[in-house]
């Protein structure tokens, strides 16, 4: 069996088992990461790692582990999140009563739990409703347990870091009040429907790893997924080219808000 056809045939068996389909991922940096994880267990073959993890499910959840791209922050980019604090949010909160929030592959929580100390700040968090996704369950696992190491909180204002975390056999752990508010659950974004009428949807520094074709797919739901004159918020890689193509105008740098129909 040629290499391409051995991992092609990989991909269509994994999309067949998970639904996660590996061929919208762009493919140099999946083929790498894959066949270095496959070479870890001394397959020489997808084939034979297909084998493997058909008999030992410890290897499907490395499996699923390494293919999601797990890397989050608090306040990624402050500036960005100052601009929607001071400006939009507050926008957002005079126009209604409550507000739907959704932090998309949201991996270990910085993201989602960054929108709801500042949804805190403006005193909107009870009238908040936020969801909180990805598509591996054991960073949502963490997420959920909201513990976090001393560095992962560098960027996060120190009023902020007070009021919210507490120390914990030095971790720092996000206050009971922020977990209650964010309901966290599994989705396979490329996959599953999404809910409807956000207010603001946060996807960030994800997209960046899905082919042409899949972020074409994605940015159509994320239109669809958001009220007229809601927000989609992306990363600082993540410029949307023609998004009148897609229902969007451009609100702010890296803020994209769906145009009334």
């Amino acid at each position: 069996m040629s290499e391409d056809l051995d991992f092609n045939l990989f991909i269509q068996r994994m999309k067949a088992k998970t639904n996660i389909d590996l061929s919208q991922y762009k493919e140099a940096q999946m083929k790498r990461r894959l066949t270095t994880l496959r070479e870890k267990h001394g397959h020489e073959t997808f084939e034979a790692y297909w084998r493997a993890i058909e008999h030992n499910r410890s290897l499907l959840t490395e499996f699923l582990d390494r293919m999601t791209i797990n890397v989050s922050e608090f306040w990624r980019n402050p500036n960005r999140w100052e601009v929607l604090q001071s400006r939009f949010l507050p926008e957002m909160m005079g126009r209604s009563d409550k507000l739907k929030v959704w932090s998309a592959a949201c991996s270990t929580g910085e993201e989602p739990y960054t929108i709801a100390m500042i949804m805190s700040e403006l005193g909107a968090l009870h009238k908040a409703s936020i969801t909180a996704t990805d598509l591996d369950a054991v960073v949502l696992d963490k997420a959920k347990e909201g513990l976090y190491l001393e560095r992962a909180l560098r960027d996060v204002p120190a009023a902020y870091r007070q009021k919210y975390f507490q120390q914990e056999h030095g971790m720092f752990a996000v206050t009971d009040k922020l977990k209650n508010a964010i309901s966290f659950k599994q989705q396979n974004l490329l996959h599953d429907a999404f809910d409807h009428s956000y207010d603001l949807i946060i996807c960030r520094n994800v997209m960046i790893y899905f082919t042409e074709e899949a972020k074409h797919l994605l940015y159509q739901k994320f239109a669809q997924a958001l009220r007229p004159g809601g927000l989609l918020f992306v990363g600082s890689t993540e410029q949307i080219f023609s998004p009148s193509q897609y229902g969007f105008e451009s609100a702010d740098t890296f803020f994209y808000r769906r145009i009334a129909e």
